[in-house]
């Protein structure tokens, strides 16, 4: 590998590096639909000299660079998709939660370590990875049998100015078990003036939100419920409405915890609908799981932030409320060790807010620190 400072080459490429990033927010497509920002990517990863395969039946690409020894293969995973967002009148695809950044991050350190000649002491596979907003992206790569063969696994993800601020970084993100459930309510018509002659779904609704904000927890373990959607009625107001529909966000601390408030919600959920004789139907919808933490990926990836930001910049794992596909890798194959690197980017106001913003650097301390922690893990393997 040559001896040229990492620094030095992220000032010659800080252009490029912006100018890609801006080009994906600008193609932003949600989960599945990442057409463009596949045929990008590959284009990309061609021009690098690494062989690459796409998918016949969904977006996103796995590219394979080996090395000239035998060795561990260490994958790099980046998020591709976008939400579905009202951004100041206008509906359409918003990267409001970075994924247009990890994407791009993970892209420059590769073409970094191609161009500083580094060569892997065994088998680097880069994984961007659709779907993440939706849970399903990362189910659809383990049953491509993408990680089958992955010994280590590394992700990052920029975080809101409340947990990390720009020049902070942490070796690891302890994200919770999600759950969005999806429910529809049955009941029946009448007119508003003969309420008794109807079930009124609007008064399952209030019942159902009553009982689900009753659910209590363990609260020396986070965990939170709460209605999030309700579309109920039709455009006449003198009608008792039959139909209605709703969805209900889980969060919790553990994958246990997150079992339990699942099951007390649904009985929540069947109590408070059906008190007047209205019918219910419920879904799942979105299920991700808690993190798992590795101590040694986390050791690595701690050293790796200090070469970079030093240690006032580096900070202990970082517990979130919020949901990662991701962690679906190390469930599916516990052997794997995984970590996410929290990075942050002086982000806000926050993540999926339609207007979230960063600052640019963070890109550039994001391209050494997921560098460094490639080579580190290599290296430690080999040792």
């Amino acid at each position: 590998m040559r001896t040229i400072n990492q620094s030095i080459w992220i000032q010659n490429h800080r252009d490029q590096i912006e100018a890609t990033y801006y080009h994906l927010h600008s193609i932003a497509e949600c989960s599945f639909q990442e057409i463009e920002t596949t045929k990008f990517l590959c284009d990309q990863i061609e021009k690098m000299g690494i062989l690459y395969s796409t998918f016949s039946d969904h977006t996103g690409l796995v590219a394979t660079w080996r090395g000239n020894e035998e060795g561990p293969v260490v994958g790099i995973r980046a998020d591709l998709d976008a939400l579905w967002q009202n951004v100041d009148g206008i509906w359409k695809a918003n990267h409001s939660c970075g994924h247009d950044a990890h994407a791009t991050m993970v892209l420059y350190a590769i073409q970094m370590l191609k161009e500083l000649e580094y060569k892997p002491k065994g088998t680097l596979k880069v994984i961007f990875q659709p779907a993440e907003e939706t849970g399903k992206g990362a189910k659809a790569f383990i049953d491509k049998g993408v990680i089958d063969d992955v010994d280590y696994l590394l992700g990052i993800h920029v975080r809101p100015i409340q947990e990390l601020t720009l020049k902070q970084a942490a070796p690891a993100i302890y994200h919770g078990a999600t759950k969005v459930l999806k429910g529809k309510v049955k009941g029946v018509q009448a007119h508003a003036a003969r309420p008794h002659l109807g079930i009124n779904v609007l008064d399952s609704i209030a019942a159902m939100i009553q009982a689900v904000n009753s659910v209590k927890m363990d609260p020396t373990i986070s965990s939170s419920a709460k209605v999030t959607m309700v579309q109920a009625g039709g455009k006449n107001m003198n009608i008792i409405p039959d139909e209605a529909v709703f969805g209900i966000d889980l969060r919790a601390e553990t994958n246990e915890a997150m079992e339990l408030l699942e099951e007390k919600v649904r009985k929540a959920v069947f109590s408070g609908v059906c008190f007047n004789g209205a019918e219910v139907e419920i879904e799942t919808t979105v299920s991700m799981v808690a993190a798992k933490s590795n101590n040694w990926m986390e050791t690595v990836v701690h050293e790796a932030i200090e070469e970079v930001l030093g240690s006032e910049g580096t900070f202990p794992p970082i517990k979130t409320p919020g949901g990662e596909d991701f962690h679906f890798y190390s469930v599916y194959r516990p052997e794997i060790k995984a970590t996410m690197i929290g990075l942050g980017a002086n982000l806000t106001p926050g993540l999926h807010h339609p207007n979230m913003n960063f600052d640019l650097l963070a890109l550039h301390d994001g391209v050494q620190i997921i560098a460094k922690s490639l080579v580190k893990i290599f290296e430690k393997q080999e040792n």
